[in-house]
């Protein structure tokens, strides 16, 4: 059995798990672990080879599932409620296909369960890469190595939150080789057996990681699905618009 993973644990009540996505940690879904705390128990983790949690050589949806499962069954959670983003998405609806007792209802931030094609993440890559092989000694040294890579700000910004600072210089808490090793696995979906835990699921209106080509795969595997757009907002629609995040998935745990 592999070790445990990272977690925070916080607040009481009905318990919901937030599962972050790809080159991110638990605080990436901060604002929502600080907007449900009043009235919900929240477990906020780190995925394998993220955040504080271990490293690994193995990197794919059914151990990531394994992992969370792991946990839920340490903390002897109940009637839980699932939320991830992006990859934790993809955690999530594997988690709730393995545990349909278990998890009570998931919400799914702006992903599909689909095996995705487009490589989208070859420059942030490189940028990881470069910062690895230089060892910067500064953290303004770093992101200035990332921005020779990739080009928009608020990326650079994502990922410097998983900068830390070891007697080498600085480097990442996720684990870079592994996740590359391992990309065609995080594009991938296997489909599962038809899920009935009611979901929902959350589309970032100018994103294309959860569009029309997608809804026959979402009902093919899930048979009480709603769905909501939030409008002027990209992949990273809880950061962008958190208010309104926040509000239609108070009104789906409500109802």
């Amino acid at each position: 059995m592999s070790a445990l993973l990272n977690y925070r644990q916080k607040g009481t009540g009905q318990t919901i798990l937030l599962i972050h996505g790809l080159f991110g940690n638990m605080d990436n879904l901060g604002l929502l672990e600080r907007d449900l705390v009043s009235d919900y128990q929240v477990v906020s983790l780190d995925l394998r080879n993220h955040g504080k949690s271990f490293h690994s050589e193995e990197h794919n949806y059914q151990v990531m599932a394994d992992d969370v499962i792991a946990l839920i069954r340490h903390l002897e959670l109940e009637n839980v409620t699932l939320i991830g983003h992006s990859m934790g998405g993809k955690v999530a609806m594997k988690v709730t296909t393995q545990l349909p007792r278990t998890v009570s209802r998931q919400i799914i931030m702006d992903i599909a369960p689909f095996a995705y094609q487009e490589r989208k993440h070859d420059a942030v890559f490189a940028g990881l890469k470069a910062v690895l092989e230089k060892s910067p000694s500064s953290r303004s040294e770093a992101m200035h190595i990332l921005a020779e890579h990739i080009h928009t700000e608020g990326v650079r910004q994502f990922l410097g939150k998983s900068l830390y600072r070891q007697k080498e210089g600085f480097t990442w808490r996720f684990n870079v080789p592994s996740l590359e090793k391992n990309y065609l696995s995080i594009l991938d979906w296997k489909e599962e057996d038809v899920c009935d835990v009611p979901t929902l699921f959350l589309k970032g209106e100018n994103s294309d990681y959860l569009t029309s080509e997608h809804q026959q795969a979402v009902n093919a595997q899930f048979s009480q699905v709603k769905a909501h757009v939030i409008s002027n907002t990209g992949h990273w629609l809880h950061a962008e618009k958190p208010l309104q995040v926040t509000r239609a998935i108070k009104r789906f745990l409500i109802k």
